[in-house]
């Protein structure tokens, strides 16, 4: 078994600033990860290179994610939460302005990666977040703030399509390094310090992650889940810029970043849905959710030239994703309280890998089966993610 510490110091209270702040912050820093995938055939045409490989600036930023939330996520169970999130956002600047200027493709993937390994913080604040929350209402704080995370997501390709469209796509991240400046001074104020309860060394504080694995079924089901999901939504915004691209719409990147103001209804449902995790049968809300996945690719199916068939698709698909993301999420952070932000982990990397084999698995197709492709893509995983889930409810309810 994980043993730990407990700390002496108890934590203070969850004002209604620090909840704005926390959400605002969430928000804005997870909008790194997805300026690049409106500006994927822009970048391509620049560097002279392929869209597949074009695609691969996602995917890579994705693995970064998932590399800096196995490596740095775990030490909020180890060292003052605000101090580690103060000393990231230097790193996430310096990795928005490399980015920016970067010379050829290669340094391009390099700096992509690093934005993922980087822009971390929202895995440190969702954790901190329901840390501070009461019990009763964790499910909603958690759902708030994940509601800032999905509009940041959605709103990233809106804001980075215009930009990109009228001042080209390096503006993108410069714009956004000076954003993380404005953030980190925000922050500094207003972030309350939440003290560790781990006593342990990193090494040790490391390996329990793999005790956490082997001793929660529940984390493994949330995450597999949640990967297979997520897998399904980076699927879908990696290749709709090409498909936007295609002579019957012949449409640029400012309309694929148009549609996460489309997507941002998803964001809509998310204190909803943290409200009724909080009432219990979160499973029964699981089942809907991914149901509502499997829907929005059959949907897609039929609108490779249709614009509001896309545009059904897209809030079905995000309302669906957000609602399972909040669900998995309720689930494993009433597991271990001391351990909230190693199991954060563990389900987040794998979350992220699931988005980033997504991501990759869809550009192949689109490169040889195009539209067609994708959307087989999107309807094998998420119908894995509906039997996965469905077979864990059967087995526990015989």
């Amino acid at each position: 078994m994980i043993t730990n510490t407990a700390s002496a110091t108890v934590p203070p209270p969850l004002t209604r600033l620090n909840l704005w702040v926390m959400t605002i912050a969430t928000g804005m820093v997870v909008a790194n990860l997805y300026y690049n995938q409106p500006l994927l055939g822009m970048i391509a045409d620049d560097f002279g290179t392929t869209e597949a490989k074009a695609g691969a600036i996602a995917m890579l930023t994705q693995i970064g994610y998932a590399v800096g939330m196995l490596f740095i996520i775990p030490l909020g169970d180890m060292l003052k939460r605000k101090k580690l999130i103060m000393v990231d956002f230097v790193l996430i600047t310096a990795s928005l302005l490399l980015t920016a200027f970067s010379t050829d493709i290669n340094m391009l993937l390099l700096a992509s990666f690093l934005i993922g390994a980087t822009s971390v913080v929202p895995q440190l604040l969702i954790p901190m977040a329901a840390h501070l929350a009461k019990p009763e209402e964790r499910g909603r704080t958690v759902g708030f703030v994940m509601s800032g995370l999905l509009v940041g997501i959605l709103l990233s390709r809106t804001l980075s399509g215009f930009v990109g469209e009228h001042l080209g796509w390096r503006a993108v991240f410069i714009i956004g390094a000076g954003m993380m400046v404005l953030l980190w001074l925000a922050l500094y104020f207003l972030l309350p310090e939440v003290y560790p309860d781990y006593k342990g060394s990193y090494k040790s504080l490391m390996r329990s992650l793999l005790q956490l694995i082997r001793e929660e079924p529940l984390l493994r089901l949330a995450s597999i889940r949640g990967a297979l999901c997520y897998a399904c939504f980076g699927a879908f915004w990696t290749t709709l810029v090409f498909l936007l691209e295609e002579p019957q719409f012949n449409a640029g990147s400012d309309v694929a970043g148009a549609f996460g103001l489309v997507g941002a209804f998803g964001a809509l449902a998310a204190s909803y849905m943290g409200k009724l995790s909080d009432r219990g049968d979160a499973f029964r809300i699981t089942t809907i959710s991914i149901s509502m996945v499997v829907v929005s690719y059959l949907i897609f199916g039929a609108s490779s030239h249709s614009m509001l068939g896309l545009v059904l698709g897209v809030i079905i698909l995000d309302m669906g994703l957000q609602a399972s993301h909040i669900a998995n999420q309720t689930l494993i952070f009433s597991l271990r309280p001391e351990a909230r932000n190693r199991l954060n982990t563990v389900y987040m990397v794998t979350y992220f890998m699931g988005g980033a084999a997504g991501t990759y698995l869809a550009s192949q197709a689109w490169l040889t089966w195009k539209w067609n492709g994708v959307v087989a893509v999107g309807l094998v995983l998420s119908g894995l993610a509906l039997l996965v889930h469905l077979r864990f409810l059967k087995r526990n309810r015989s």
